[in-house]
């Protein structure tokens, strides 16, 4: 069984996503090693001195790689973010405080490299105040990542994150434990701050980018929801008999027979590929799907050996699971259930410009789950 229909994003989207880690994890070096850097810390023998190069080296990567994140981002077209976006925090329509807080993290990069090269203009002490200053861009690259990345709920990125908070957790911790006493009441504070921030962290990450619909509460434009696979807010409304205007709520009741439009993505994993489309539902019944097909490559698509398939109403996107049985070039054959009933699910898909698709999807009753 195959499936023409594999499309691989542009090669901006992988430069953006890459650039954008490697960034990530230099600037956790660049913290790491500024921290050990102002503590006097240095490798057996070796000068201080050896830490400070290695430091403003790292430091210059870092930016390299943020500015190619910046123009891959931008020069992928795929969300409407300009150049202006990368200077100007929180204009953009798209996600603009997440987005925001990346902006002001690479103002912050840019004004530190500004004032280096102009250290004997501006002095020690201007120079230094912005330097402290350029802290604060690893947690607001770090929050920009989980909140504007498409990578933020999968494993590997999960992973990174991960080791570059705790690298500088550590790097913290040792600096408190050496620059003040165990009775000094600074390391007391300094640590139940830390501690907040942290709870605080996980915490709004689990209920963000790593819960449902991310997408939508995120600030994603509606023109692109169904692009990752959210929808958009039902704009319908009636009116009640008070006359008050009262919002309709979408559904989708099996059976169904509805329109689809939706994106096209193709990645490759280890053993083979993997093709994402999704997308919203809309006339017959509203809501959203994403059909996931895994395999080997074959010319023109996918030899299946696994699939996923979930679909519901805007509020309870995952209402219907289940998976595919039969994949005939476009038309999708598969099997989904509810809680309450089960249903044979046919999709034909059109494949348009780009990674856009369209199509029919309907859903026909098997009777009660079982």
């Amino acid at each position: 069984m195959s499936v023409p229909l594999a499309a691989s994003p542009s090669a901006y989207w992988y430069a953006t996503r890459g650039a954008g880690t490697i960034a990530l994890i230099l600037l956790t070096a660049s913290v790491v090693l500024g921290i050990l850097d102002f503590g006097r810390w240095r490798p057996g023998n070796r000068s201080r001195f050896l830490v400070d190069g290695v430091h403003r080296t790292v430091s210059m990567l870092a930016i390299v790689m943020v500015a190619v994140h910046v123009v891959t981002t931008v020069a992928d077209g795929f969300a409407p973010i300009t150049l202006l976006d990368s200077i100007i925090p929180f204009a953009s329509p798209y996600r603009p405080l997440w987005l925001g807080l990346g902006t002001v993290a690479f103002d912050l990069l840019l004004a530190v490299t500004v004032t280096s090269l102009l250290r004997s203009r501006v002095g020690h002490r201007t120079w230094r105040a912005v330097h402290w200053a350029a802290y604060a861009c690893w947690p607001l690259a770090l929050v920009h990542g989980l909140g504007s990345g498409t990578d933020a709920p999968v494993t590997w990125s999960l992973l990174i994150t991960a080791a570059c908070g705790l690298a500088v957790l550590v790097a913290v911790a040792w600096r408190i434990g050496a620059a003040f006493p165990a009775e000094d009441g600074r390391r007391t504070l300094a640590g139940a701050v830390i501690a907040t921030g942290l709870i605080a962290l996980i915490f709004w990450t689990v209920e963000g980018p790593l819960a449902t619909n991310w997408a939508g509460r995120a600030g994603t434009p509606t023109s692109l929801l169904a692009s990752v696979g959210a929808a958009p807010a039902s704009s319908g409304s009636s009116t009640s008999g008070s006359g008050s205007r009262v919002a309709s709520t979408p559904t989708l009741d099996v059976p169904f027979t509805s329109q689809l439009s939706g994106s096209i993505h193709q990645r490759a994993v280890s053993g083979g590929i993997v093709v994402d489309v999704r997308g919203s539902l809309h006339g017959g019944g509203s809501g959203t799907f994403e059909i996931q097909i895994g395999g080997e490559p074959i010319a023109g698509g996918v030899s299946m050996t696994t699939s996923r398939v979930s679909l519901g109403p805007p509020g309870e996107p995952s209402l219907y699971r289940g998976r595919l049985t039969s994949l005939r070039g476009t038309h999708l054959t598969g099997t989904v259930a509810s809680s309450q009933t089960s249903a044979r699910l046919e999709v034909d898909l059109v494949r348009g410009s780009g990674n856009s698709v369209t199509g029919t999807a309907s859903a026909t009753s098997l009777g009660r789950a079982s």
